[in-house]
């Protein structure tokens, strides 16, 4: 009876937001419905076919395999190799126990006012400068030692760069990377090939794993702006795969792991305290950013999305969207430049970087009271790195991951 009539009615309420979310209209250019694509892409018997809704499923069992690479590889790879380095499994100075600043650290504020502080040294017959140091010491005791955050940099480091290259092997044979008009020629009937589908679902399966990572990785002040970030990239790549975008998709993934590697690789030299390394590979890293964000992303991507496939193939609903979504991605650029170029201009002028917004560390030895400015240089051309690091060089594109 009942039962059986809200089964029915749940089933149709399903089927019809199904009918509404696939709508061929939406999705796919005029005249062609998903029964096209459903078919073989090649002659019969070739094997063939179109990109499916199915296939990005598959990215879900290989983001929990990246993780779990990447575990192993940080306790067997990473490790070994910061401990060579000569970086110290060894957390900060640990606050001494106290009852009553525990309670308020816990409970109240983990960064006292004047006034606070003035009752708590009343209170406790200490001095505020000591109390100061305890609540310092207490915030950066929960905090991630330098051996954490290299093992984190140095797995994406690597996947980056690996991702990277393999990106520019498999295009470098693509028609498509040498004539962006190649993209929309006889669109969307464009044969899935098996190097194209690892690249595309592994480049999806690793922002997945970002995604699981996050809840357990160094926590930053950016975390929601990074979780949005993931996100929309994971929307992205998952919609220019459904609707068979997956050529363009291919220039946008390889242009943005350009620089990535580079901001991990500046990152490792700076835990390693190899400064004019690190101001290198930053310097390295703003110069191709740029390059890459604001003038290859806008002139070749942007300029084939926009204005090529509007030409060859013409405007439709997801068109509009999809175009939407990559000038969101150049507005993001634009910002996250600005930044970069702050970031270098400071250093150049100073010779030194001031704190940064969202440091997962604080300068915890009490010399530092004192010269809380004095912290690592980025691009500093005196600096010899012997200072010590108050967690990332940068300001907020550090955490930068298209």
């Amino acid at each position: 009876g009942g039962g059986g009539r809200r089964r029915k009615m749940a089933a149709a309420a399903a089927a019809a937001l199904g009918a509404w979310f696939w709508n061929e209209r939406f999705w796919l250019p005029h005249n062609v419905t998903w029964a096209d694509l459903a078919g073989e892409a090649g002659p019969a018997g070739s094997g063939l076919q179109y990109p499916r809704a199915s296939h990005v499923l598959s990215a879900l069992p290989l983001a929990l395999g990246i993780f779990a690479v990447r575990l192993l590889f940080e306790r067997f790879i990473a490790k070994p190799c910061a401990i060579h380095l000569g970086i110290q499994d060894s957390g900060p100075h640990r606050a001494q126990p106290n009852a009553i600043l525990e309670k308020v650290f816990t409970s109240i504020t983990k960064s006292p006012d004047g006034k606070r502080l003035e009752g708590l040294a009343k209170q406790l017959d200490w001095d505020v400068r000591k109390i100061q140091r305890w609540f310092r010491h207490r915030r950066n005791q929960d905090k991630p030692t330098t051996l954490t955050k290299f093992c984190e940099s140095m797995w994406r480091f690597t996947f980056y760069l690996s991702i990277f290259f393999y990106g520019i092997r498999f295009l470098w044979t693509a028609p498509w990377f040498w004539d962006t008009r190649q993209c929309w020629y006889n669109y969307p009937f464009q044969p899935l090939t098996t190097r194209l589908y690892y690249y595309y679902i592994l480049e999806l399966a690793f922002y997945w794993s970002l995604m699981f990572s996050q809840f357990t990785d160094i926590k930053r002040k950016d975390f929601l702006i990074m979780f949005v970030h993931h996100l929309a990239t994971i929307g992205l790549i998952t919609f220019s795969y459904m609707n068979n975008m997956v050529r363009v998709g291919t220039l946008v993934l390889c242009l943005h792991d350009a620089s990535d590697f580079l901001l991990e690789a500046a990152k490792l030299a700076n835990y390693a305290k190899y400064q004019r390394l690190c101001d290198a590979f930053f310097m390295l890293f703003g110069v191709v950013f740029i390059v890459t964000r604001l003038g290859i992303y806008p002139f070749w991507i942007l300029n084939t999305t926009l204005f090529e496939s509007w030409e060859l193939i013409g405007p439709y609903p997801s068109w509009w969207l999809f175009n939407g979504l990559l000038i969101t991605l150049q507005v993001l650029h634009v910002i996250w430049s600005y930044l970069i170029v702050r970031t270098a201009y400071k250093a150049l002028m100073r010779g030194k970087v001031s704190k940064d917004d969202r440091s997962d560390v604080e300068s915890s030895s009490e010399e530092e009271d004192v010269t809380s400015n004095s912290t690592k240089g980025v691009l500093s051309p005196s600096s010899n790195g012997s200072n010590r690091s108050n967690g990332h060089v940068a300001s907020g594109q550090w955490t930068e991951e298209e």
